[in-house]
């Protein structure tokens, strides 16, 4: 692990964005095509808003298609990295829960990766949705991406053991430790992450959550916010498996590990 990796124990991936393209390579930017053909199948506008946009590379996918895009992320190391190997969008420093970025509306609001579930609290949530509604123009889109929080009720297979990764970047290699638990009080997957290295550093152990959404209240606080749900289905997509691919046609079912939403918004306030 190199020096600034071994320091780093709030988020090794997000503090090294090189890594974490390492770690989860899109070669083909799938998560960024699945996004455009949202956007494009319910006819947004082409000015959009990557929130949470990490290293940039789908806000870039995006702004190659020929809309205008602002990528924004809480890390000032993945705002660095997205500036200089993935231009084309602005970048700016924003926090999902809560944000005015004092620019003209957005048609519409991208929200990847499960970046939405950092929301851990209602407060948080509501704070999301309040913000996308006073940044979007009237019947602008929300797409987001993000874990089913609907899949764990019954399932422990992403429970039962530990799983384990590994890669090798810059000659170096790397093997992550990850275990999930639920955490039903707080409604909340907590997940503890070991990283070892074959450099002689010792382990670094992160620990981080997302919120678990279930489909019906992802569809009641939804309304709640003034939008109206167009699509909320578990695949195809970025992170199914198989994964999404031009021409397939959302499921009818939200019963499996992911969950893809499309929204728009029909009360401005």
């Amino acid at each position: 692990m190199t020096t600034t990796a071994a320091n780093t124990a709030a988020n090794l991936l997000t503090d090294n964005p090189e890594l974490y393209e390492a770690r989860f390579p899109d070669r083909e930017r799938i998560a960024g095509r699945w996004a455009e053909d949202c956007l494009r199948r319910y006819g947004a506008g082409e000015r959009v808003l990557d929130i949470g946009c990490g290293t940039g590379r789908d806000a870039a996918h995006l702004h190659r298609a020929g809309r205008t895009v602002t990528g924004a992320d809480l890390s000032d190391a993945m705002l660095e990295y997205a500036r200089a190997h993935h231009p084309g969008p602005e970048y700016v420093r924003a926090d999902l829960r809560e944000f005015d970025l004092g620019q003209e509306p957005f048609d519409a609001v991208v929200c990847l990766d499960s970046a939405l579930l950092y929301c851990h609290t209602n407060e948080e949530l509501d704070g999301f949705l309040a913000s996308c509604r006073r940044c979007l123009t009237p019947g602008g889109l929300l797409v987001a991406e993000m874990r089913n929080g609907a899949f764990f009720l019954g399932r422990t297979e992403l429970l039962d053991a530990p799983t384990t990764n590994g890669f090798t970047w810059q000659g170096t290699a790397y093997r992550s430790t990850t275990t999930l638990y639920v955490d039903r009080t707080a409604q909340l997957l907590r997940r503890t992450r070991t990283w070892t290295a074959d450099d002689g550093c010792p382990p670094v152990e992160q620990r981080s959550a997302w919120r678990l959404l279930f489909p019906q209240e992802l569809r009641h606080v939804l309304t709640a916010h003034g939008f109206e749900v167009l699509a909320l289905y578990d695949g195809p997509g970025p992170r199914t498996e198989p994964p999404w691919r031009e021409g397939a046609f959302p499921a009818e079912t939200a019963d499996a590990d992911r969950l893809h939403l499309v929204a728009r918004l029909t009360h401005h306030r």
